[in-house]
């Protein structure tokens, strides 16, 4: 369990990273492009991300991972806020940015925070599980921009950006949890119909 909080830390502070060139970038495009390297830099250390994780429960559900999936997702949340609220203070630029973005995400519906949050979830499974089986970036490189210039919402991401926006408000508690929930059954749903299909094949 410290292991899985260490390593969720270290993971939040390269997602910190990541969200700030982000928001460093006056062209989206670069700058989603170059968040992929701080996913890509998490895969190669085997830091603990909650998004890159909770679609392997579905085929290792003991206790110990629901535990280490509760204790990553929670070191994953606070570091990076913490981190957005310290840089807030000191790259001023991005916290404006930040401030209009974050903005704009509380005012969506509460259903479409869910479906973005979802879509973006298929896509981190897919980044994940491509650079663990086939070994290569590829997945990671490409997944991570698509999900960024989509618009889908990433729940770590998402609070370092409210971190670094200076926002403090009861809505952001539901807009987190609208997308944690996405975000898990976006990484769900492919290992969960792939074992459908299995099955099917088996009878």
């Amino acid at each position: 369990m410290l292991k899985t909080f260490r390593e969720s830390l270290c993971a939040g502070i390269l997602i910190t990273i990541g969200g700030t060139v982000f928001l460093s970038c006056e062209n989206k495009t670069v700058g989603a492009a170059l968040f992929s390297v701080a996913l890509l830099c998490i895969c190669y250390k085997g830091y603990y991300l909650f998004t890159g994780k909770i679609g392997y429960i579905v085929e290792q559900h003991k206790k110990a991972d629901f535990v280490n999936l509760a204790v990553g997702l929670f070191g994953n949340l606070i570091v990076t806020f913490l981190i957005g609220m310290m840089l807030r203070e000191i790259l001023p630029n991005i916290g404006e940015k930040a401030a209009e973005m974050c903005s704009t995400k509380l005012a969506q519906y509460p259903l479409h925070t869910f479906i973005r949050g979802f879509f973006c979830g298929i896509l981190m499974y897919l980044a994940v599980s491509i650079y663990k089986e086939k070994n290569t970036a590829l997945g990671v490189l490409f997944c991570v921009p698509v999900f960024i210039l989509c618009g889908f919402e990433h729940s770590i991401a998402d609070m370092y950006y409210f971190g670094v926006s200076g926002i403090f408000s009861v809505r952001i508690v539901l807009f987190m949890a609208l997308v944690v929930a996405g975000n898990t059954l976006g990484a769900m749903i492919l290992p969960l119909l792939k074992g459908v299909k299995s099955d099917e094949k088996q009878g």
